[in-house]
């Protein structure tokens, strides 16, 4: 089955070695996602729940690209640094997301790229 390579300038460029998704068949892939600016390509500023906005708008804009929506996200995993931040990313989360809401993993590890807080990333099933 075709790979197909999802690029959009509405999220971060690949700060390494993979695309922001790929597509095989109705599977999008999309790659983790911190809370960085598109246009700057920074960090975004304004404490936890910023960081958390900008990786779902980061998310959002590859699922757009890949020609679907966070509606269609079957899995997403979220990586925190602090795990005492997983009540407000359900908050958050709600406001993205309705039900049936997707399958989740919520991970607390020690660091991220570039000091950041929170990361995710998801798969999608979008129909043609």
């Amino acid at each position: 089955m075709p790979r197909e390579i999802i690029h959009t300038d509405q999220a971060p460029a690949a700060i390494g070695a993979y695309s922001q998704a790929i597509k095989v068949g109705a599977t999008v892939y999309l790659a983790g996602q911190i809370p960085l600016d598109p246009a700057t390509m920074h960090l975004v500023e304004g404490g936890m729940e910023a960081q958390i906005r900008r990786v779902f708008d980061n998310l959002a804009a590859v699922a757009r690209a890949a020609g679907g929506s966070l509606a269609d996200t079957v899995k997403l995993n979220v990586f925190l640094t602090d795990l005492s931040h997983f009540a407000l990313v359900n908050q958050v989360m709600a406001e993205y997301f309705q039900e049936p809401y997707p399958a989740r993993a919520a991970i607390g590890i020690a660091a991220l790229p570039r000091g950041a807080q929170v990361e995710m990333d998801a798969v999608l099933v979008v129909e043609d």
